[in-house]
């Protein structure tokens, strides 16, 4: 057995042996709770969202995106991606973060991450890839929006933010009055000042909107190099941007992920200026028997 895939294993068992299925990851009851305690993070309008505050924004949306997209059904699977994603996570300068992977039961080609720690990837995109070093890849291109804040630089930069920041207005004021009628009960209003926050980033279609095309760029050079330090090998970002190439935007899902990131082609000649880094990584495995075992009992 090649050795780097004995380390990865002996690393999976130390950090997952003990890891719950795929519903205890992603319990949804428990995201809509944190969702709506975004709200007891208050904080003034100009200050940075902490990161405290970008894991329950997160979780809030997660659990507003899961009611809308359920998680795919296969828990293996589900346990399977998780273990890829964290594995490369720990590479990552946020290796703390409560990361969380799932799949979600879609035909679209789609990967996204959330702030916070929340990376989903559909069983679309999962069905078109060949090997667990491309998985890695593709997920490791997530991590590294999260691991240097992409979103969060992207909200902050547009209106979305007073979004955010209102709610935590809210909840404020909500405080202050419920301080001085002597009541701590959690009201109705405040529960919906706190829901907003996220809500309202997804119902004015922030997710769907592309980052910078630097910034995708940036996450393609991030995740290359995670998933390299992960052990894996080195192109698989770079082969799963190559089939993305081949698809024809009319195919199904496909122009979501088009919309969204700068072009395959464009990815890949800015990746070429950086594959001379990655030669040195070139010789470690692809991963695919694990990968085709997983994908062969997917129903």
């Amino acid at each position: 057995m090649n050795l780097n895939i004995k380390m990865m294993m002996f690393a999976w068992v130390i950090l997952f042996g003990a890891a719950g299925s795929a519903s205890a990851q992603f319990d949804l009851g428990s995201l809509l709770k944190k969702g709506i305690d975004v709200a007891k993070k208050t904080t003034e309008a100009s200050k940075d969202i902490t990161e405290p505050e970008e894991i329950n924004m997160g979780e809030g949306i997660a659990a507003v995106l899961l009611g809308a997209s359920p998680l795919h059904a296969d828990t293996n699977l589900q346990r399977y991606v998780n273990k890829v994603g964290r594995w490369v996570a720990t590479q990552s300068s946020r290796p703390d973060l409560p990361w969380s992977f799932a799949v979600i039961d879609t035909p679209t080609i789609n990967a996204f991450a959330l702030p916070g720690g929340k990376v989903f990837v559909s069983i679309g995109l999962l069905r078109m890839l060949k090997n667990e070093s491309e998985l890695a890849g593709v997920l490791a291109h997530e991590i590294g929006h999260v691991m240097q804040r992409h979103q969060i630089q992207a909200i902050q930069a547009s209106k979305t933010s007073a979004v955010y920041q209102d709610a935590l207005q809210a909840e404020a004021g909500e405080r202050i009055a419920r301080s001085r009628a002597g009541s701590n009960v959690l009201t109705g209003t405040l529960s919906n000042a706190a829901a907003s926050a996220g809500i309202e980033l997804v119902k004015n279609g922030f997710f769907s909107r592309p980052l910078d095309r630097g910034l995708e760029y940036e996450a393609d050079r991030v995740g290359a190099t995670l998933a390299a330090k992960a052990g894996y090998e080195s192109y698989g970002l770079i082969s799963a941007i190559q089939m993305l190439s081949t698809l024809k935007q009319e195919e199904s899902g496909v122009s979501i992920t088009m919309s969204t990131h700068p072009t395959p082609t464009d990815r890949l000649a800015e990746l070429e200026k950086f594959a001379p880094t990655l030669d040195k990584f070139s010789s470690q495995p692809l991963v695919e028997e694990r990968f085709a075992k997983v994908m062969a009992a997917v129903k």
